[in-house]
């Protein structure tokens, strides 16, 4: 009686010529481009029309006025105090969105119940939660645009409005994924602590808080970098910063200027990303 050796059978067949995967990648292939085309057309989508004579001259023209950006020294002084004023409007609103999204996103945890350690959540709690997630929803829902308008109607003209609209669309969007990141990852320890007699807020910074810090300090200052972009929007609708004069660059056809600010977006975005990266190095 002879031996089989453990995969002889296996290799002399030979392999499959054809993915057997294929026959259902190819179908939802079809259906995405199916469901993407009246998309298309409900949205009027044209894009050849940007290569038509009469809009392709313009573009080119105002694109071609990008070089050189202007670099004298009086501009250069007002885009550095423009600058200053979107960081500063983008981190005065992030904080702002920090106070409402931490104990907002900490009360919505499920992980952090007391009475979610025997099983069903109690009534109360539970209630509790689905309002806390309810609130977060809507803040999260108007646009930071929409809630400026509201807000320049109230206390005018200037970077306040921003700030306000800031604060109110991130702490929404912050509380939400800090809730999401915190209950996505391991509850034993927070669990067992709180078993043992310990407080929300010791199983929250010696539980939850440890193991998800890399996470929520770099969604974080994504949002602060996501909070400058939208610092510009704003300023379009009077909200001041680089918004506002981009705003005017653009009304004069002013290339040069304007290819100055988007570098300055450039290099803050650039910026954000390396203070991600030190802080993710740092928390390691």
């Amino acid at each position: 009686m002879t031996n089989a050796v453990p995969g002889t059978a296996l290799a002399g067949r030979s392999p499959a010529l054809r993915d057997p995967a294929w026959a259902g990648r190819v179908f939802w292939v079809l259906a995405g481009l199916a469901l993407l085309w009246p998309t298309l057309v409900l949205t009027e989508f044209n894009p050849w029309l940007l290569m038509e004579p009469g809009a392709l001259k313009p573009a080119l023209n105002f694109v071609g006025d990008f070089f050189p950006p202007r670099t004298d020294a009086a501009f250069l002084g007002l885009l550095l105090r423009e600058t200053w004023r979107t960081v500063a409007m983008a981190t005065a609103g992030l904080t702002l969105a920090l106070l409402l999204a931490i104990p907002l996103s900490l009360l919505s945890v499920r992980v952090l119940s007391l009475s979610a350690l025997t099983g069903r959540m109690a009534f109360l709690p539970a209630v509790l939660r689905q309002v806390v997630r309810w609130v977060l929803m809507v803040l999260r829902s108007v646009p930071e645009l929409v809630w400026a308008l509201v807000f320049v109607r109230v206390v005018g003209l200037g970077p306040t409005s921003g700030v306000l609209a800031i604060a109110l669309t991130y702490g929404g969007m912050l509380g939400k994924v800090y809730a999401d990141i915190l209950e996505s990852g391991d509850d034993h320890a927070t669990s067992s602590l709180m078993r043992n007699g310990s407080g929300r807020l010791q199983a929250f910074f010696y539980g939850l808080l440890p193991q998800n810090a890399g996470e929520l300090t770099s969604y974080t200052v994504y949002r602060w970098e996501c909070a400058i972009r939208s610092s510009a929007v704003l300023g379009f609708v009077g909200a001041g910063g680089l918004g506002q004069l981009m705003d005017s660059s653009m009304k004069m056809f002013n290339g040069s200027e304007v290819a100055s600010i988007l570098l300055v977006f450039m290099a803050l975005v650039w910026l954000a990303d390396r203070m991600s990266a030190a802080l993710r190095k740092g928390l390691a």
